[in-house]
């Protein structure tokens, strides 16, 4: 295949709007096609073409976001997925779409590749089946480590050595690529009815291992190990006033480890109680941008209905007696915990108002678009489906200024954002949706026009209506192959998995047993995820971590 004549915005490789002509065979990109004829040509002369979308951050498989869908039966009855074929599937909808929906949904705007990022590794077989269901997209997971008790046991006995080999087994048990911590020591102390919201006190149950312990030992562990992806970090004390006083303790804690910090929008509040909240994004993206060990996604809130899902259980609890809405909280032994709460977002809200502008102005005071990625903490904060929106955003101060007309003079008072003029370039918009998220991940084969790379591809006819354009594209290419073009799906493949086999001494399936016997009502032999029942896997190296 052949495309010519595009706009080229290839971050990866330095190339800023420049027309170019890019050339396919098998999948990959080609230097010249290598001689080949008779292919497809995409004539894309006045069209913009980017590198498919990545999602480093979005949560779509496993036990989770199932449960949302089965609590929030009204949500599919009154959303649709806007996307037209011939051989769609029924049932989509929702703000916790159906698997398939998932896939087109990504697609039509896109996106070629998606991170599920908090998986269970009890629940990981369930899981696996979920994400092999969702059609197009390549995938990723990260399993949640942060709250093993086995693991908090060796750590609590400085068993470091140990402590490697049992996360090193556990990412291959759940045949994961990565490893997410949620509220580190916090899930495992609200097994208890407690939390953890600092970095420095004892986690409750254990006589010193504080949450700072378990964050600095498990990101040194990912680096010792070489997972292509840092620690995914999902701080404590979460949506709390005053909670970036946590943020910026556990950023300290990092200091000489790479880290990814999830959905940092929730991370970054000042005040003493919900009345006092307040924006404190500048203070954090200082800090920030002085530690380039660090990458983000912004988990950026929009104002309208969805259903948050998180890992958190303890936060959860407080938003459900928060709100009083309907609420659910699943308990995963020895592991983690899981709560679900519809919620609506509303402008005249003072905390809902503090975190939509917070979002913003963490994507836009982040000076380097390499470090800061495009993501709602899917549905967290909003819909995947609403990224148009955030980039319209981004990209234009006008349509920011007539936004926030809808907020108070007492809430203005309270954000950075009218204060910032910064409007993005559609080089940059690559970037925090493609290209950097691709190279977070460890996946340099994705977010990358160059030879040799997948050739995931998006067209966007050129349009001033910003969300038209980035919403509706007009053709995208997955490993070569249309999928999408004027809006109708032609192609439905099924995606890769990425997963990693990090080593661990040989003995650790041997100490491990006994213990696991005492932990989980689940056999031994029977907690690993077989090999055979992850459709086309695709194992990714692990790295030297200077």
């Amino acid at each position: 295949m052949k495309i010519t004549g595009g706009k080229v915005y290839d971050p990866a490789n330095g190339i800023n709007g420049e027309v170019r002509d890019l050339h396919i065979v098998d999948g990959k990109f080609a230097d010249n096609a290598n001689g080949a004829t008779g292919g497809r040509e995409i004539d894309a002369t006045g069209m913009i073409v980017f590198p498919g979308g990545v999602d480093v951050h979005t949560h779509v498989a496993g036990g989770s976001i199932n449960f949302a869908r089965a609590m929030t039966p009204e949500d599919h009855r009154r959303t649709q997925a806007f996307i037209r074929t011939q051989s769609r599937r029924s049932g989509l909808g929702g703000m916790a779409p159906t698997t398939f929906a998932t896939g087109y949904l990504y697609a039509g705007m896109g996106f070629t590749t998606v991170n599920e990022a908090a998986v269970p590794a009890l629940s990981a077989r369930h899981t696996h089946e979920e994400l092999s269901d969702i059609p197009i997209v390549d995938k990723s997971s990260c399993v949640l480590m942060a709250n093993n008790e086995i693991m908090l046991d060796l750590m609590e006995r400085g068993e470091y050595d140990r402590a490697r080999d049992i996360v090193a087994w556990y990412v291959w048990a759940a045949k994961s690529y990565g490893v997410k911590a949620v509220n580190p020591g916090g899930v495992a102390a609200w097994k208890y009815g407690h939390d953890a919201k600092g970095m420095s006190t004892a986690i409750p149950g254990y006589n010193k291992l504080t949450p700072g312990d378990v964050v600095t030992q498990l990101a040194r562990i990912i680096d010792d190990l070489g997972l292509p992806h840092p620690i995914h970090l999902h701080c404590n004390n979460l949506g709390a006033p005053g909670n970036v006083a946590t943020t910026l303790e556990t950023m300290k804690h990092l200091e000489g480890s790479r880290a990814h910090i999830a959905h940092m929008q929730y991370h970054a509040y000042g005040g003493d109680d919900w009345s006092t909240m307040r924006s404190e994004s500048a203070q954090l993206a200082d800090y920030f941008n002085a530690h380039p060990n660090m990458t983000t996604d912004a988990g950026a809130v929009l104002f309208g209905d969805t259903v948050t899902i998180t890992a958190d259980g303890p936060w959860q609890h407080l938003l459900y007696k928060l709100t009083g809405r309907k609420w659910g909280n699943l308990d995963v032994e020895n592991e983690t915990g899981c709560g679900i709460v519809p919620y609506t977002y509303k402008p005249s809200n003072l905390v809902n108002a503090v975190q939509w502008a917070v979002g913003l102005e963490l994507l836009l005071l982040i000076n380097d678009p390499w470090r800061v990625f495009l993501s709602t903490d899917h549905p967290n904060g909003a819909c995947f489906w609403r990224y148009p929106e955030i980039i319209h955003l981004l990209m234009s101060n006008d349509f920011r200024q007539a936004c926030m007309k809808k907020l108070t003079p007492a809430i203005k008072g309270k954000i950075t954002l009218p204060e910032i003029t910064r409007e993005y370039t559609l080089y940059e918009i690559a970037t925090i949706m493609s290209a950097g998220p691709a190279r977070a991940l460890g996946l340099r084969q994705k977010g990358n026009l160059g030879v040799g790379c997948d050739a995931d591809v998006v067209i966007y006819e050129e349009d001033k209506d910003i969300e038209r354009m980035f919403g509706h594209p007009r053709y995208v290419l997955k490993g070569g192959q249309v999928v999408i073009e004027e809006g109708d799906i032609r192609e439905t493949p099924e995606g890769r998995e990425f997963i990693t086999r990090p080593s661990y001494n040989p003995d650790t399936e041997a100490f491990l047993k006994p213990i696991f016997e005492d932990c989980y009502t689940m056999s031994f032999e029977n907690y690993p995820v077989e090999m055979e029942r992850i459709e086309h896997p695709t194992m990714m190296d692990c790295v030297d971590v200077d």
